[in-house]
């Protein structure tokens, strides 16, 4: 299967076009950000002060990348288990959020989200920190400066590699996986 090559912002027309098992590789603008991260955005909202970035058509890639070597950009990026942000992911979403990335299963409210506001979700690689931290070609840290690893960064990468796990129309790979291979008994 030949890979899809996308660029961020991603847009509604884009997002449409991708299918729960498409590989893609994406290239542009991402924002990182973990569950304290999220925690602290929806601080702000519920504050009614803004996000550290807008964060309409934008990819949140769910990652506390390790301190960069010396000569490096980043340092070991892996994809974090993405339930973590479930709770906060719905309001981002609603908000213009257009993907994620990560790794894991999400939440039915999750799901439903990304159907309503036609966002996506992609898997990356976990255990291949090492490889997605070579697509990461620029960082730097826009909010949350305290939380180390944890900070939300403007992150600019180069055919970062994913898996559509699922599409806007809320087709879910890892479901569709699982009673694929079910033993009935």
């Amino acid at each position: 299967m030949e890979k899809i090559n996308i660029t961020t912002p991603l847009t509604i027309d884009v997002i449409s076009q991708l299918n729960a098992g498409d590989e893609v590789l994406i290239s542009g603008i991402l924002y990182t950000g973990r569950d304290a991260a999220h925690k602290r955005m929806i601080a702000l909202l519920d504050r009614g002060e803004p996000l550290p970035f807008d964060i309409r058509g934008q990819v949140i890639y769910y990652v506390g990348p390790c301190p960069a070597k010396e000569g490096k950009v980043i340092g070991s990026a892996g994809p974090t288990t993405s339930g973590r942000m479930d709770l906060y992911a719905s309001k981002l979403i609603e908000l213009g959020l257009k993907g994620m990335i990560g790794k894991g299963l999400r939440d039915e409210n999750v799901v439903e989200a990304i159907k309503t506001h036609k966002a996506i979700y992609f898997g990356a690689i976990g255990g291949a920190g090492a490889l997605i931290s070579s697509c990461i070609k620029k960082q730097e840290v826009i909010a949350f400066e305290d939380l180390g690893p944890e900070a939300i960064r403007r992150i600019e990468v180069k055919n970062l590699p994913c898996v559509v796990i699922i599409d806007s129309t809320g087709r879910d790979m890892y479901k569709e996986g699982q009673s694929k291979y079910r033993i009935e008994g």
